[in-house]
């Protein structure tokens, strides 16, 4: 891609020193990394709320589904002032054009999961969600949010950065003009894709798009995109995997010699057991793709959906 992805994401993970301790939690996979490929918009919840740094720590009590923002030992209640500050930070993020965006695990401001919540005994449980990352989601429903622990997860990992380079080249595709045609080239494109993580929703895509022309384009365009982002939300499982290596595989049986036959059904079967890694497989199709000229499969995003730098499917 010519441009960077902008991607938000917690300032401390980004070495910013705005934790309650005057810290930071740099995370160097999140910088040295992806940060060859995204551009990062840095948020602080509580220090653009106003807090202080140092500051006293704050916990979320009371109902998980709405909770309170409490200081720990002076008992001050803050929620109304950080839903405040939420609610107008969201609306100021529509300008940036985020495609995805990356919370601080654990705090009760941008935790995206499992915050603890304490209730009037004291006790707490691991049910809640930070009172920024909920505004975030909930204004920007389709855009992907990870957490950064969970980014260590090679399975976690590749589904998000899967998601993000896929909404960025929907919007490419949405910013060179919302048409039928250019819907269905995008979809065509992706079609290996999104049957990896999802092929009920590949069906149901395929059938929105084959009657596109009955509908209006922004109607089309944003029941497509609610698919899209729904179905690359799931993850993209082994079985799944092997279904698309099998299809693909299907392309080939005209022109493959005997023993490249045989070569491409082990190393899928080899794959499937857990003794190799995707990129196994996926490489030989691609060797398979060149040598025989496979057009339709040359267009597959699937084939190549990040910048293999990150080497994502190394790993799953």
């Amino acid at each position: 891609m010519d441009k960077k992805i902008r991607i938000g994401a917690s300032a401390c993970l980004l070495g910013q020193p705005v934790r309650w301790n005057g810290g930071h939690a740099l995370d160097r996979y999140l910088t040295d990394t992806l940060g060859a490929y995204v551009e990062f918009v840095p948020v602080c919840p509580e220090v653009e709320c106003g807090f202080p740094v140092p500051r006293e720590t704050l916990r979320l009590e009371g109902d998980p589904g709405a909770p309170r923002l409490v200081t720990t030992k002076t008992r001050v209640d803050h929620t109304d002032r950080m839903r405040g500050w939420a609610a107008r930070r969201v609306r100021e993020l529509e300008g940036e054009a985020l495609c995805g965006f990356i919370f601080k695990s654990k705090s009760p401001s941008s935790g995206m999961a499992r915050v603890k919540v304490y209730n009037d005994k004291g006790h707490s449980r691991n049910v809640g969600v930070g009172m920024f990352a909920r505004a975030f989601m909930d204004h920007f429903p389709r855009v992907p949010t990870e957490e950064e622990g969970r980014l260590h997860d090679p399975i976690l990992r590749e589904n998000f950065i899967d998601r993000i380079f896929a909404l960025t080249r929907w919007r490419e595709c949405i910013r060179q003009g919302a048409s039928l045609g250019g819907l269905v080239d995008f979809h065509t494109r992706h079609k290996l894709m999104i049957l990896s993580h999802s092929p009920k929703d590949c069906q149901a895509m395929g059938r929105l798009v084959a009657g596109g022309g009955k509908l209006h384009p922004e109607v089309l365009f944003d029941r497509y995109e609610q698919h899209l982002m729904a179905a690359l939300a799931l993850k993209a499982t082994v079985r799944k995997h092997v279904n698309v290596l099998q299809h693909m595989a299907g392309y080939f049986k005209r022109v493959l010699a005997t023993d490249e036959k045989q070569e491409l059904v082990e190393v899928i079967g080899r794959y499937h057991e857990g003794l190799v890694p995707l990129v196994v497989p996926m490489t030989l199709i691609n060797h398979y793709v060149r040598k025989y000229d496979a057009s339709y499969l040359q267009s597959q995003v699937y084939l190549n959906p990040h910048p293999v730098a990150l080497k994502l499917r190394n790993h799953v």
